[in-house]
């Protein structure tokens, strides 16, 4: 079983580090994007989701506070699908279907980052392959 979180928490961050290397490389095109949503300071927000990114991927990656870490990541992707995909905004089909494509799936990690609290707040102390036990404690 420790192995099969162990793969499934590999997987899970991909997208995330993924992402944060390009906050973090790609600043200034992704910050022009960010601006053109209406995002205020976009490249501070930028770089602050990208920092966002690396500590809460890297927490669930290495098991350090698996639980806080797909906290941090929930809480970057709620915003993100508000602010950045904001598909009911859209007046071109095309366009509209693609940011609905994004939402939906900003919400769907978001969610899966939520169970993931759960599970690393109730199982953490039990589980192999971490290098901490949980942050929170819901017992």
């Amino acid at each position: 079983m420790d192995i099969l979180v162990l793969i499934g928490r590999i997987l899970f961050v991909l997208l995330f580090l993924a992402s944060a290397l390009s906050h973090l490389t790609q600043t200034k095109p992704m910050a022009a994007y960010a601006a053109s949503r209406g995002l205020p300071s976009p490249t501070a927000a930028t770089l602050g989701s990208g920092v966002l990114l690396v500590v809460g991927g890297l927490s669930v990656l290495l098991g350090i506070w698996a639980d806080l870490g797909a906290l941090l990541l929930a809480v970057f992707l709620v915003p993100t699908a508000l602010l950045m995909h904001a598909f009911w905004k859209e007046t071109d089909a095309q366009a509209k279907q693609l940011e609905m494509i994004q939402f939906l799936k900003d919400m769907a990690l978001a969610g899966a980052a939520l169970m993931l609290i759960a599970f690393f707040s109730y199982a953490g102390h039990d589980l192999g392959l971490t290098l901490t036990g949980p942050f929170f404690d819901f017992d």
